[in-house]
């Protein structure tokens, strides 16, 4: 018998993982160099500047850092989310409401793993398809994961007025992935204020991940945001609110794993204790160069512009042959197969030596037993112009040859 936690077994394989299987076997063109739209990592060049700051303060590898951060950290983020979501001027108390994280991966877990009170009746809601750290973070809490379906009938977000009252009530977290991966789609202020008024009503917390709010296609309106909504209600305590957000994809720094987590601090607090005993303090070094990324947009709106040809380009190839729409925000394509996805994925790999992950991977079935990433690949628009038009042509010849 294992002297692991049990609740290990109940974790599934990584979506790469199956994505490495289905391809095992296949030997794809050799005249075709391989492309990758299969992983959402960035592939822009960093921003010059933030690598200087990182540079010229690589001797402070020879100090600890706190787990709390350095507070002028946390005033760069207080002032970027004051900034970006239009809150109240000085409601976001960086000494109060903010946290610098390694990554979000990293504090979506943690955080789940403190909020979490363990019952046999323990419920975290996610979506389905998902991030698949949402049901991992759930199983070794203690909790059992329940699965929102979106659905292309409801615009790709949760239906929440489906959702019974006794799975609210045994509700004790919320997970909202908005823009969302894999969909791209991006709640409004008004759904936002619903599960506000709903978290109210039964007393769970709402968690948004957020990583992808910043790659949008129409500069007048960004996504909304949680922490916004609040603000709109004049909840500018926050409470049962929290949000996450990544340096990854908006400032192309993904392997400098810098990112935060803020909202109520209520929950805030714990969370800092707990992360006191998990140990996941940023390193110095890497939060002076967060802090130049974050009072920095013009490399943003670079960055944006960059994804805004690559969606252009890739849906005048595409469309003749797919159901290909732009998403609401992110880098991903969210695009129905002509036969099964996994069929698909891995005829393509092997006709065309180009990758993508199968929707089916990032979904859990529902009720009646469909799945709702079924049919449907996610594409990763990360690499170059040249390259993701090139992947488009390929794409088209593959599903052209169907």
């Amino acid at each position: 018998m294992s002297r692991m936690n049990p609740d290990m077994d109940r974790l599934q394989p990584y979506p790469f993982e199956k994505l490495a299987e289905l391809k095992r076997g296949v030997t794809p063109p050799a005249d075709l160099e391989h492309i990758s739209l299969g992983i959402g990592e960035p592939k822009h060049p960093a921003p010059p500047f933030v690598l200087d700051v990182l540079k010229n303060n690589l001797d402070r590898v020879s100090n600890y850092p706190s787990t709390k951060g350095m507070p002028e950290l946390r005033q760069a983020i207080a002032e970027w989310c004051e900034r970006r979501f239009k809150l109240q001027q000085g409601s976001m108390d960086a000494e109060r409401h903010v946290l610098p994280v390694n990554g979000t991966r990293e504090a979506i877990f943690a955080f789940t793993q403190a909020l979490v009170k363990r019952s046999p009746d323990a419920l975290v809601l996610t979506p389905d398809p998902f991030y698949q750290i949402y049901e991992g973070a759930a199983y070794l809490s203690g909790a059992e994961p329940y699965y929102l379906p979106t659905l292309p009938e409801t615009g790709f977000v949760p239906d929440y007025d489906a959702i019974p009252a006794d799975v609210w009530k045994r509700c004790q977290l919320l997970f909202v992935c908005s823009p969302s991966n894999p969909t791209g789609s991006a709640h409004t202020i008004e759904q936002f204020k619903k599960l506000i008024a709903l978290s109210d009503e039964y007393d769970f917390v709402v968690a948004s991940d957020e990583c992808y709010s910043e790659i949008y296609f129409d500069e007048a309106n960004p996504p909304a945001g949680l922490l916004q909504a609040c603000a709109e209600l004049g909840r500018h305590d926050y409470r049962n609110c929290v949000v996450f957000h990544s340096l990854s994809k908006r400032s192309n720094l993904p392997g400098l794993r810098s990112g935060f987590i803020a909202g109520d601090a209520e929950l805030m607090e714990p969370f800092l204790l707990f992360r006191t005993y998990h140990g996941s303090s940023m390193p110095i070094q890497h939060q002076l160069a967060s802090i130049a990324a974050w009072n920095d947009e013009d490399h943003v709106l670079e960055n944006r512009s960059q994804y805004r040809h690559k969606f252009d380009a890739a849906i005048k190839v595409l469309s003749p042959v797919l159901d290909v729409k732009k998403p609401d925000a992110s880098f991903y394509l969210w695009v129905p197969t002509p036969i099964a996805d996994d069929a698909f994925t891995r005829g393509l790999y092997e006709q065309q030596n180009l990758t993508v992950l199968p929707g089916s991977y990032l979904s859990r079935p529902m009720a009646d037993g469909r799945l709702p990433g079924a049919g449907f690949v996610r594409m990763a628009l990360v690499a170059t112009v040249s390259e993701v038009v090139e992947a488009s042509e390929r794409i088209r010849r593959y599903v052209e040859s169907l």
